[in-house]
């Protein structure tokens, strides 16, 4: 299968820290890839390697078959790389729609001489731009709240609008921080289907970061574990479920809780 993106020996060092700490990733068109790990094992910190916000300082990340690894953050993005953060970043000043419309590159574009000269094919093509922005709130399914200020938006809704806005920049590989953090079973649900629909009737490539294994487990068609800066393991979630390196790094940071310890078998009876 094609590869759209490929990182190899990816390493980032903080004066005497290692952050990341050579770490090999592949990443095939049509997968959704998951990144998972315990607190502080760097998986936010690859985030930031692979959108240019940090620069490896060993390494190197090829994407859709071109080296990338000294692309600005901005270039990256316009090269089809976007994502979504941990902390919710919406500008809860603006409506829903207006947050999609910020983000769409066509918006700008305009210039004043078009504006001046050329009404009509200005104001036709704004016309273009809001419907490209509403169907994706239908996609996320906030097509009738696109006049509701971000700020008013239930959480779990203010995340999903974050999505959209990642799409909004016309992605070939959208990267997912946490989206599940703070929603309830019903909003991953809804999540899950956003998700498959992104990747499957709209052909953009999801990687996501993730802690509650339930979800990553049902959505994943493979997983890449982090530990300390180091890839541990890689595989299936069945692979993963049973690798017992992955359950003793779970273990040791004292993350699990209850009901998560179900999804890796062989962890129930052992002192956390």
């Amino acid at each position: 299968m094609e590869k759209i993106l490929q990182v190899k020996g990816a390493t980032i060092k903080f004066g005497g820290l290692i952050a990341v700490d050579g770490v090999d990733l592949e990443q095939s068109r049509g997968e959704i890839l998951s990144l998972i790990g315990p607190n502080g094992a760097g998986k936010t910190t690859f985030f930031n390697l692979l959108t240019g916000v940090y620069k490896p300082t060993e390494g190197t990340i090829t994407f859709q078959g071109q080296n990338i690894t000294e692309m600005k953050a901005y270039d990256r993005n316009r090269f089809g790389i976007a994502r979504t953060f941990q902390n919710i970043r919406l500008i809860k000043s603006m409506t829903v729609l207006e947050n999609i419309l910020i983000a769409h590159p066509d918006c700008k574009t305009e210039s004043f001489i078009t504006a001046l000269f050329f009404p009509g094919k200005t104001n036709k093509k704004r016309r273009e731009i809001i419907k490209e922005c509403q169907e994706l709130l239908n996609v996320v399914g906030l097509e009738d709240m696109q006049d509701e200020m971000a700020i008013n938006l239930p959480y779990g809704k203010q995340r999903l609008l974050e999505i959209a806005r990642g799409l909004a920049t016309k992605p070939k590989l959208l990267l997912l921080d946490e989206p599940g953090a703070g929603m309830n079973s019903f909003e991953k649900d809804e999540l899950t289907t956003v998700i498959h629909h992104i990747t499957k009737d709209m052909e953009i490539d999801v990687l996501i970061i993730e802690h509650d294994m339930k979800f990553v487990m049902g959505i994943s068609d493979r997983i890449i574990v982090l530990d300390h800066g180091q890839k541990i393991a890689e595989g299936i979630p069945s692979e993963i479920q049973s690798n017992e390196r992955v359950i003793q790094a779970y273990l040791g940071s004292g993350e699990f809780k209850d009901d998560e310890e179900d999804e890796l078998p062989g962890i129930q009876n052992r002192a956390v």
